[in-house]
């Protein structure tokens, strides 16, 4: 009898990052790379502050894909890392899943900045996603996670497929935030418990943050959204009309909202971060360029 062929293996990728403050600025002190996962050359747009675009090189993730991302920012090292496009999930081959897992650090008067562009989860995407966040006494985290199922634009929706996403946060030794998000197929796109029909999830998170901040972000969505539906059909792209909701647990900022457009998702949580940042990390806002092309 004739052997069947082998399932191909998927990619192993790997990318590990540290940033340091060494003389007069942050800079990428070392970085680990094994498989199709790198970062273009650091940037200072601000002077001091390191911008990174962490790129995938062969544009998308299938089943059997492992993807491993470790950054780490030392004491009082400042680094803001962003995608240059969504990152897309590809149809799963028979029940192989795609897992990519991200660890963050933050050292004791660091700050770091994750704001990557959205995923996107194809029809028969079956993806694991696992994020974990270490915030030492001292340090600070502003970050965003934006998901899209199927492609809204063409009125593909996520009929088949599973999702799996755990995002976990510690404040020095203590966990503080698990988020979870399970859909299989479009049971829980549809419930009125999960996305309630919505395409795009997002959660913008920070820490440590208070609840005065948490107001002042209310307040900046309520006018957001007010303008956002004032402007005319010449934009029809970027009008939708979100859910947003705006918290603080014990410390972690935590902004979720629900949409069918990632152009205004990415709007309404760059307008946040504007005047986040400045409030917690003492900076004025500087959008990475990438986002502007």
């Amino acid at each position: 009898m004739m052997e069947s062929a082998p399932k191909k293996a998927g990619w192993i990728a790997e990318l590990e990052l540290s940033y340091a403050w060494r003389f007069d600025k942050t800079r990428l002190l070392q970085k680990r790379q094994l498989g199709p996962l790198t970062i273009q050359r650091s940037f200072y747009p601000e002077g001091d502050i390191c911008h990174s675009y962490l790129i995938h090189p062969p544009g998308g993730v299938v089943g059997g894909d492992q993807l491993s991302i470790n950054i780490g920012c030392d004491e009082d090292a400042a680094a803001l890392i962003t995608t240059p496009g969504a990152t897309k999930f590809y149809r799963s081959s028979g029940n192989q899943r795609a897992h990519q897992s991200l660890t963050l650090t933050v050292k004791a008067g660091a700050t770091l900045e994750w704001l990557p562009q959205q995923n996107i989860f194809f029809p028969g995407a079956r993806v694991d996603l696992e994020t974990d966040i270490h915030i030492e006494a001292g340090g600070q985290f502003i970050g965003w996670e934006m998901h899209c199922f199927g492609r809204p634009v063409i009125n593909e929706t996520f009929s088949h497929g599973s999702v799996n996403s755990c995002t976990k946060i510690w404040l020095g030794d203590s966990l503080h935030l698990v988020e979870r998000l399970i859909t299989e197929a479009d049971q829980g796109i549809n419930s009125p418990t999960g996305l309630r029909g919505s395409a795009m999830q997002g959660s913008l998170l920070a820490a440590p943050v208070d609840e005065a901040m948490a107001q002042a972000l209310r307040d900046i969505a309520v006018a957001w959204q007010a303008a956002n539906q004032q402007q005319t059909t010449e934009q029809p792209s970027i009008k939708s009309d979100m859910m947003i909701g705006i918290t603080v647990v014990d410390k972690v900022l935590i902004v979720r909202a629900l949409g069918e457009h990632s152009e205004a998702m990415l709007q309404l949580f760059a307008a946040l971060w504007t005047h986040l940042r400045p409030q917690t990390l003492g900076r004025p806002a500087c959008p990475p360029r990438i986002w502007a092309t």
